[in-house]
């Protein structure tokens, strides 16, 4: 009796009122005729057409339509207790995959077996290259003790476009869902590096990817709070107090001296609006390190 072959890719998408460009990802990455690959859509109680908009024109497509925003980490683990693939890629709906991504992928996984997770070079809509590695986390000079004896020399790659083994990442009991949205990439792959992997990246498979477009509807000042506040839990967890200490009092001293220089300059130029925006930022970033629970 034959049995079926398991499958090589289980993708992930978690999807937000991003029908347009869900549609064009889910095109580019067809029923790719050399690999076994199975997509799963997690849609966050999305206000647009984005569910019916699968079932009618992605059939093949596992749905799983919540009916509550769940946050990030908390729909990608939904998802991943269905995986079956080898490798899960996780992938953000405004993107679109080379044609050549899933054999890059597979290749560089296979020859590298000590990369748990790594991310594919991701470029925008211009081509130009979009920042996707990092050799450093957030506040990593002030906590050298803390991150001693982590395998490899990239830190973390953006959750955008990663793949992923799946023994790995359900070891770990996948995303960690303190982390609504922002911050939990950096998580990731700190805690598989603790648990002895590597962290790689993959020039050869190339994503496309619009960027921000789930959050197109906020004010970017909403945004930017919410990835300071992703960013304060990354610290919590995984640095010690000292270190915490320290980099709230650079975050603080660093925002007054640019709210003072804006502001002067603001005098000068008062329709400029990317100083504007900028003073809007930095005043966000006082207000958040300045909280007494930074330290909690």
């Amino acid at each position: 009796m034959q049995t079926d072959q398991p499958l090589d890719f289980s993708v992930i998408i978690v999807n937000y009122n991003t029908s347009d460009f869900l549609a064009r990802c889910l095109d580019s990455i067809g029923r790719p005729a050399s690999f076994r690959v199975e997509v799963i859509v997690v849609d966050n109680d999305s206000q647009d057409d984005s569910v019916d908009m699968v079932k009618q024109h992605f059939p093949w497509v596992k749905l799983i339509a919540e009916k509550q925003n769940l946050g990030f980490a908390r729909a990608n683990n939904q998802a991943l207790k269905l995986c079956k693939g080898r490798f899960v890629f996780f992938l953000n709906p405004d993107t679109k995959l080379d044609k050549e991504c899933f054999v890059a992928m597979a290749k560089f996984m296979d020859a590298h077996p000590t990369v748990g997770l790594a991310g594919t070079k991701i470029i925008y809509p211009d081509g130009s290259i979009q920042s996707s590695v990092e050799k450093r986390y957030p506040g990593e000079r002030h906590a050298k003790q803390d991150l001693q004896g982590l395998t490899g020399d990239i830190a973390w790659v953006l959750g955008a476009a990663m793949v992923a083994r799946r023994d790995a990442i359900q070891a770990l009991g996948g995303f960690d869902e303190d982390y609504f949205l922002y911050g939990e990439d950096q998580d990731l792959c700190l805690r598989l590096r603790r648990a002895g992997w590597d962290i790689g990246y993959i020039p050869e498979a190339v994503v496309t990817h619009w960027e921000g477009q789930s959050e197109r509807n906020n004010r970017p000042a909403a945004v930017w709070n919410k990835k300071l506040n992703g960013e304060i839990r990354f610290y919590k967890k995984h640095y010690s107090t000292r270190a915490i200490r320290a980099i709230r009092r650079n975050n603080v001293l660093k925002a007054y001296w640019r709210i003072s220089s804006m502001t002067i300059r603001l005098l000068f130029s008062p329709q400029n609006k990317i100083i504007s925006n900028k003073l809007q930022k930095y005043k966000i970033l006082l207000k958040v390190f300045s909280e007494k629970d930074v330290y909690q």
